[in-house]
């Protein structure tokens, strides 16, 4: 069995912190997966109905997900009757496996079963449970959707509340989906947005993902929860930030790699001092240029 979901002395805290009516979320560190944090480096979020609880992410490790059915718990008697994943990126989806137990429903995009049946999945896994043991050990397993989506848009009703979600990728990963609540103003945006603190930008498509982005923003969303970081009650402005970080990435290194300019020297020479104060900055922005750097060769002008 997993362990038990009670942090001990010393590890990070679980809190939901109410962010709208019928609204709570609960938010990871910024900071890199480790065995001190459990893996909570991730947000989750949950919207309670009349007819029970919709959770959007499983966090980074069934542990967490467990000490988030016991949060949900203090919130509502309701159950737990659906769990929508954003993406299939581990510090999200590690912690299904609780909810699944539970007797949720499991939602994603279909994009994601590539990844969840990949040789990556199979390898970061099994890095994860040397790397994050004891709380990712040879008991957590990888867990498909009950219901792989494939329309570019799916309703969801749960009492009397609208779920509008919608395939925002291939931004972030192919599988991208955010997931909006009319009737509450709240928008779930996965990880399309990072408020606060430097995404890591690995290998997507940062055009897509800066497009991605600005339908983000044709919501006019009262509250977005992000995938990572603080909610946000000014949308608009605080997601231009992670678009705005994503554009001066293709700019300078767009402009380096038209020019044939060696990275190091185009690194070396950007001014990323409006960036350079956010955290994981150090852990994440050199990769984030080096991966735009090689994309920007194969895209050219696009």
């Amino acid at each position: 069995m997993w362990l038990g979901g009670a942090a001990q002395a010393g590890e990070s805290q679980l809190k939901a912190v109410q962010v709208a009516d019928r609204v709570w979320f609960v938010q990871g560190q910024a900071a890199l997966g480790t065995p001190e944090n459990r893996n909570f480096i991730s947000n989750a979020g949950f919207v309670v109905t009349d007819d029970g609880v919709v959770v959007v992410d499983a966090l980074g490790s069934p542990a967490l997900a467990e000490e988030l059915l016991a949060q949900i718990k203090l919130v509502t008697p309701q159950p737990v009757r659906y769990v929508i994943a954003t993406h299939y990126h581990a510090d999200h989806i590690y912690g299904l496996q609780a909810f699944k137990a539970a007797g949720a429903t499991i939602w994603a995009h279909a994009e994601g079963r590539e990844y969840l049946n990949s040789d990556t999945a199979k390898k970061r896994l099994e890095a994860s449970r040397m790397e994050l043991a004891p709380w990712i050990n040879t008991e957590t397993h990888l867990v498909e959707a009950d219901r792989w989506l494939v329309q570019p848009k799916t309703s969801l009703k749960v009492g009397s509340y609208d779920f509008q979600i919608s395939h925002a990728g291939p931004a972030h990963t192919p599988e991208d989906l955010v997931v909006f609540v009319p009737q509450l103003g709240v928008l779930f945006a996965g990880d399309l947005f990072f408020r606060g603190r430097i995404p890591f930008v690995g290998q997507a498509d940062s055009r897509l993902w800066i497009a991605s982005i600005t339908q983000l923003m044709q919501y006019q969303p009262k509250v977005v929860i992000p995938g990572h970081g603080p909610a946000s009650t000014d949308p608009m402005a605080d997601m231009a930030v992670t678009r705005d970080y994503l554009t001066y990435l293709r700019t300078t290194m767009g402009a380096a790699a038209s020019n044939l300019e060696p990275f190091d020297e185009a690194y070396a020479k950007a001014d990323w001092s409006r960036f350079s104060g956010m955290p994981l900055f150090r852990a994440a922005n050199r990769m984030n240029a080096y991966n735009t750097y090689l994309l920007m060769e194969q895209q050219g002008d696009k």
